[in-house]
């Protein structure tokens, strides 16, 4: 089963953290690098993580888990191409808030990202500020690749304008009202009503990290 995003991040973090250190990070230092309050989240993903075989060891114990070995992994085997030969250049367009919503600061920069994460339709890329997405695999600094379109379906993550102002949210619409909920139980959903102004930009197609 392929990894979302966050179970990604979960397994890149805790990877470099053993390599680094000699050992894997605890719940609390996981918890406190993505930015949790509670150590439930952390237990989830870490026994999904385990139960995939990614992960080796008890869920539980305080240093009991390990990154297995790439060759033991039940992941399929991927080949690497170099990125310039398979990517494809789209422009950056600004900030956008993973949080409340902020004027978008818009850029002429461009950026390079992987053509397997372009499907039809145009594209742009915009940089995320805040963390009420980080469930999602999103966090403060990445970069979102966006579908321009109009129209969503219910639960996609879209970025909207919201009173003229950008964020990035997960889009339920409501009879009489939307809710653009974030993936963060420490932000409050963000609610939208007919008299206020609203337009989707389009929907989240793909995450970029860079590696620092």
């Amino acid at each position: 089963m392929p990894l979302t995003p966050h179970q990604k991040a979960f397994l890149d973090f805790i990877t470099r953290f053993q390599a680094k250190q000699g050992f894997a990070p605890s719940q609390s230092e996981i918890a406190t690098h993505f930015g949790y309050r509670s150590l439930g989240t952390v237990q989830k993903y870490l026994i999904r993580l385990r139960n995939q075989g990614l992960l080796e060891g008890v869920p539980n114990a305080r240093r009991g888990l390990s990154v297995r070995p790439l060759e033991e992994k039940s992941q399929p085997k991927t080949t690497e191409t170099p990125p310039f030969k398979t990517a494809v250049t789209l422009p950056l367009l600004g900030r956008v808030a993973a949080g409340k919503p902020i004027e978008i600061i818009e850029t002429q920069d461009h950026i390079d990202v992987p053509s397997s994460l372009i499907k039809r339709g145009e594209h742009f890329v915009l940089e995320v500020t805040g963390s009420s997405m980080i469930e999602d695999g999103i966090l403060h600094g990445d970069h979102i690749i966006v579908k321009k379109q109009k129209s969503a379906e219910r639960g996609q993550m879209v970025v909207a304008l919201v009173n003229e102002s950008v964020t990035v949210k997960r889009f339920y619409p409501k009879k009489g009202w939307i809710e653009l909920h974030p993936a963060n139980p420490a932000f409050q959903p963000i609610l939208v009503y007919p008299h206020q102004s609203f337009q989707i930009e389009g929907i989240v197609a793909g995450v970029i990290r860079r590696c620092h």
